[in-house]
């Protein structure tokens, strides 16, 4: 620990003493308890290095056997940004006879500091101490048996329970509801809430969230109907699990059923609507809790800004923003990161990083961000400087998702030596281990490159299991570069782990059709009618004055859609002035070249891009998102739409962004 100084207490601390201590004698050797308390209980405490010496001081003034001194202490130590589990053991050990409150405060701050294994390995020496749990502790031990996933010990704790008298507890009983149900222990975790004898609300919540987990939907709703008494928790329960099982119309029907709705009823309906990718009816619903003048919290609004995100909505995500400032919400790490994630995916790098450099207390999620939004615009070069500005101000440590968004910028840059070299320093330099998310991420690296031997040589090395995401991801170089024959090997094994995924068939279908081999293609397009696997319909969508609007191939419900074809039509007229010649290469049919054409004419986003022309003023931006990968003779096509027009569009694909410009796109030509 090492000696302490005569320093006085605020030089010791680096804070000046608050008000309400100003008549303590600050400069003693012998602080009176209050004024410890005060310390670790106020932000005083900013660093380890602050905490160690506030530690040296109580163990100096021997106040570290005060239990609540100590309790206090080990609160501190179990802080995440520069707390550590040694630094807290330690504490334990200088107690001579810790108390239930320094016992219950070492196993939180174990799971705190994400070691649930201690907490569980700490509640048995609390019981071998003498020390007797009480109905804090249990609770906390059931989360550790739950993270830790440790069923047996998490029933030997359910005995301990009965022996001390305390299944009658309902935030106990739940806790160990909650435990079972999540290890998949649905019987154990029913005759628990048998066991209690009435239908308590909280008990029922933890077992129906337990049966929802696990797709039991029937028998949430039965419990759910033999409640006798039903608080705003249970229907929220309710909807958050039927959301989880994907059942978005029964969800939607319990929500409207509500005899009472609080903050946390619209925060499901919003989330559970992103989760299953219903993203305008996320924002409907938001809208609606505008008029109903309700108050958002911070998770709502990242709710609703990731809505914004998935639909590029930059309007209604400004004013989201606009509604923060003017409310004066603190945009803390989680509020910030969606911010930035909102305006990284609406096209505004500029607004992102200006947010993203406010950010007082950057989380390592706070720094993915920014890295992923640089990476899905192609900004290889800025992504890679924020990771080494991450590295070289030590500010927080990379973590898999940190990885994933680096390669991705490397593989959208075509950037293979710096992808192999990152791919490499994560696991020796990082200490993070390559899951198969990163693998797939190499193989993309390499196949976009044209390095498609290597790739197929990574996946055969890999030292687990390929999964479906990184065949596809050679399967998708294939098409680039045109290679039939590991096309061909890369989709029969595809087919084989997805007999259901349409774009398997479509990506394979077009490898065939490309190359001109069209009955090979038609082979494919028979297998998947057989099997009654239905394609996916490309969609766009564009955010006008607040209102998403969305386009399909053959869909004339738009109310504008005469004038949009006219519009389309003049375009195509202009930009085939312009030199531009359909890629009838991209068409999967063996049709006429003229029925060739008319098909690409009307593909999702050139519609989009027709309706942002008729409805904005020239010279503006038009942002479009399409929930496929933009075609080769679309990409061609609007390059000159924005020499021809004057404009800058933006489109967002499934891979990637594009910013149109003088005939020029971010993406070089490289998708």
């Amino acid at each position: 620990m090492g000696a302490l100084h005569t320093a006085t207490t605020t030089e010791l601390l680096y804070h000046p003493p608050p008000a309400e201590h100003s008549t303590e004698n600050f400069t003693t050797s012998n602080p009176s308890q209050k004024t410890i308390l005060h310390l670790l209980n106020t932000k005083c405490i900013s660093s380890l290095e602050n905490l160690k010496q506030a530690h040296a001081l109580i163990l100096k003034t021997g106040y570290l056997q005060d239990h609540y001194v100590a309790g206090s202490l080990i609160k501190c130590y179990a802080n995440p940004h520069f707390g550590n589990l040694s630094n807290l053991l330690q504490v334990l050990e200088q107690v001579s006879e810790p108390n239930v409150f320094v016992w219950n405060n070492i196993i939180k701050g174990c799971l705190d500091l994400r070691e649930p294994f201690d907490a569980i390995s700490m509640y048995y020496k609390m019981v071998v101490s003498g020390s007797r749990p009480n109905k804090y502790t249990y609770p906390q031990v059931f989360k550790a048996c739950t993270l830790e996933r440790a069923i047996e010990e998490g029933m030997q704790v359910h005995s301990h329970v009965i022996k001390r008298g305390l299944n009658s507890d309902s935030h106990i009983i739940s806790a160990g509801i909650q435990m079972y149900a999540s290890l998949g222990c649905l019987k154990e975790a029913r005759n628990m809430l048998d066991s209690i004898g009435i239908l308590d609300v909280i008990c029922c919540n933890a077992m129906i969230d337990g049966y929802m987990k696990f797709g039991d939907v029937k028998a949430a709703r039965e419990l759910f109907e033999n409640m006798t008494e039903k608080n705003v928790g249970s229907w929220n329960t309710m909807i958050s699990g039927l959301f989880s099982n994907e059942m978005v119309i029964e969800a939607k029907k319990y929500f409207d059923e509500m005899p009472k709705k609080d903050e946390v009823s619209w925060s499901a309906m919003i989330d559970g609507y992103n989760r299953c990718g219903y993203f305008k009816e996320a924002l409907e619903v938001f809208n609606e809790m505008q008029r109903e003048e309700i108050k958002p919290s911070k998770f709502v609004l990242s709710s609703a800004l990731a809505a914004c995100a998935n639909l590029a909505a930059l309007v209604q995500g400004k004013w989201i923003h606009a509604y923060i400032r003017k409310n004066r919400i603190l945009v803390d790490a989680i509020l910030g990161t969606s911010l930035v994630d909102m305006y990284a995916k609406c096209g505004r790098l500029d607004l992102a990083w200006d947010i993203f450099e406010k950010i007082k207390e950057k989380e390592v999620f706070c720094w993915n961000a920014m890295i992923g939004g640089l990476a899905m615009h192609g900004r290889a070069d800025d992504a890679i400087d924020l990771f080494l500005k991450m590295q070289r101000d030590n500010i927080v440590k990379p973590n898999d998702i940190t990885f994933i968004a680096l390669l991705n910028a490397c593989a959208h840059a075509g950037l293979v030596h710096e992808g192999l070299k990152y791919f490499v320093l994560m696991k020796r330099t990082y200490l993070v281990e390559p899951t198969v998310e990163h693998y797939g991420c190499v193989v993309n690296l390499l196949g976009k490159s044209g390095y498609l031997n290597e790739a197929e040589n990574l996946i055969s090395s890999m030292p687990m299991k390929p999964n479906c995401a990184v065949w596809g991801a050679l399967l998708c170089a294939c098409r680039i570069h045109n290679n039939i024959e590991l096309g061909e090997r890369v989709g029969e094994i595809l087919l084989d782990l997805e007999p259901e995924n349409s774009g398997r068939y479509t990506l394979l279908s077009n490898i065939y059709a490309k190359a001109g081999k069209w009955e090979r293609a038609e082979k494919v397009r028979l297998l998947m009618k057989e099997k009654g696997v239905k394609t996916v319909t490309g969609r766009s969508l564009i955010d006008l004055k607040g209102i998403v609007h969305e386009f399909k191939v053959g869909d004339s419900s738009h109310p504008q859609m005469n004038d949009i074809n006219m519009m389309l039509e003049k375009i195509i007229r202009e930009i085939e002035l312009k030199g531009h010649q359909p890629d009838v290469s991209q068409v999967l049919f063996d049709i006429s070249e003229e029925e060739k054409e008319t098909s690409l004419k009307y593909h999702s986003e050139k519609l989009a891009i027709a309706f942002g022309i008729l409805n904005t003023e020239p010279g503006a931006t038009i942002r479009v998102v399409k929930n496929l990968r933009v075609c080769g003779d679309c990409h061609s096509a609007i390059k000159i739409i924005s020499r021809v027009y004057e404009r800058e569009i933006i489109v967002r694909d499934r891979v990637r962004y594009h910013h149109f410009k003088h005939g020029q796109c971010s993406c070089k030509d490289f998708w």
